[in-house]
């Protein structure tokens, strides 16, 4: 499953990260890095971090629309 980040909407909140670290990393104390392609078995975990987003900056499978990077 792919996943996309509007990083112009996060506000570094970490919360992702708590939640699916093998998916989103905080470099720094704002810069957020994440893989876009979601690895099946992470499948749950990234949709929590995406639910417990305070700003929802992240979205899910077919939410992603097919041109976003």
């Amino acid at each position: 499953m792919r996943i996309v980040v509007d990083l112009t909407r996060c506000q570094g909140y970490a919360q992702c990260v708590f939640l699916a670290p093998q998916v989103f990393e905080l470099h720094g104390e704002e810069a957020l890095l994440y893989d876009p392609d979601v690895p099946a078995g992470l499948l749950d975990r990234v949709r929590q971090a995406a639910a417990a987003c305070p700003v929802q900056a992240i979205l899910v499978g077919e939410q992603v629309r097919a041109d976003a990077p």
